[in-house]
């Protein structure tokens, strides 16, 4: 697009970009030290990139790094030397997940080799009592219609650990009652209808723990009712961005579920049972991890892509992959920024950073009336937007 804005850095004081990097990753490092017993090796390492990601500049991986080579066409070389908040913040972001796991000893030879270091907090996540209500739910769900039950699941996809949002159908008119909706834009009607016995649907998940399951409960909903044929779930290959999720959390939401009472054992039942039939498969692809917007994607994984019928896009970091980590004006086009994806694409968010496109005029100019700039990274909205 020749008017396109420059991606987001995170030099300006006061911008949230600059409030990610200055003031949540050093809290996300002090989370992670005092989640785990580690020892003074890693005490160090955590002490010495709290000081470099506020106040450094970006430093190379270790020689014997087996990554050393793909971070280095990621963009590492270029930007070695330089401020983290002086290069783009979708590239320091991922900088610093991929550097934390290397202050901990993930991928050393140690005793620390492979333990997730976000762990305790996903585990939390699913046994918590909120958990419990939401999957309770779902006995109330299973007697209600197919098309209810699909828009429920839907809806708790989208919506994440505000799932239980997503059940309540009693109230279905309360969104358009709103000065400003929650559903900033609903392309619902084009998603189910490329989901109408499908033969491949690609999930790219976004969190684990409570998040997760809903977007696995949309998959088994899909399967059993003979929607899709075969659903590719892909996650990330190594622990990343605090809360992404693994094959490792895939497996731990599984379980929740094959736990529970009721609806939700069922529904954990059939996505084993999918699993081991290969109906529904795990991919951790290593571009998961990569700074860099879908655009740039490798042949392999265009290629998977392209052979889905659908590719949901989950999530807010997801979805700045898909359109371009950039300013772009609300009412850019979400077809002509996701043109280079080589299949239908819908992406379901909910909105916790800047970038946002595919607003109708007359929903930004509501959100800003009510809200400033504020609803762009609240979690308050929500978005479904599909380029069929």
């Amino acid at each position: 697009m020749s008017d396109t804005p420059p991606v987001i850095l995170a030099a300006e004081p006061g911008s949230f970009p600059h409030s990610v990097l200055a003031e949540r990753h050093p809290a996300i490092i002090r989370q992670v030290r005092d989640a785990f017993p580690y020892g003074p090796e890693q005490h160090r390492a955590l002490d010495a990139l709290l000081e470099n990601c506020t106040k450094g500049v970006v430093e190379p991986l270790p020689a014997t790094a087996s990554d050393r080579a793909a971070w280095a066409a990621w963009g590492a070389d270029e930007y070695t030397g330089r401020s983290w908040f002086d290069v783009p913040w979708l590239w320091s972001e991922s900088w610093f997940y991929r550097q934390l796991l290397e202050a901990v000893g993930y991928f050393g030879s140690g005793p620390w080799q492979g333990i997730d270091p976000f762990r305790p907090f996903k585990l939390a996540e699913l046994d918590a009592p909120e958990t419990d209500e939401e999957l309770a739910a779902l006995d109330a769900l299973d007697g209600r219609p197919v098309d209810e039950q699909a828009a429920a699941l839907l809806h708790g996809s989208l919506w994440g650990n505000r799932a239980d949002l997503g059940f309540r159908l009693s109230d279905a008119d309360a969104e358009g009652r709103n000065a400003v909706p929650g559903l900033v834009a609903d392309d619902s009607t084009a998603l189910w209808s490329l989901l109408d016995g499908a033969d491949t649907l690609c999930l790219v998940a976004d969190n684990a723990g409570r998040e997760l399951v809903p977007d696995l409960l949309l998959i088994a909903h899909l399967l059993a009712q003979g929607r899709v044929r075969r659903a590719i779930l892909h996650v990330k290959s190594y622990p990343y961005y605090v809360s992404d999720a693994t094959t490792a959390d895939v497996v731990d939401a599984v379980r929740r579920l094959t736990r529970a009472p009721g609806a939700a054992a069922d529904h954990g039942r059939r996505l084993w049972s999918a699993m081991a039939d290969g109906s529904l498969a795990v991919r951790a692809h290593p571009f998961s991890c990569a700074p860099l917007p879908y655009q740039e994607m490798p042949d392999d994984l265009r290629a998977e892509f392209t052979g889905a019928a659908l590719t949901v896009v989950k999530g807010d970091l997801n979805y700045r992959r898909l359109v371009g980590d950039r300013m772009w004006p609300p009412t850019t086009s979400f077809a002509d920024v996701t043109a280079c994806f080589p299949s239908p694409v819908a992406a379901l968010r909910t909105l916790k950073s800047d970038v946002i496109t595919g607003l109708a005029p007359a929903t930004e100019a509501a959100l800003v009336a009510a809200e400033g700039q504020r609803w762009r990274t609240g979690g308050t909205h929500a978005l479904i937007q599909v380029r069929p």
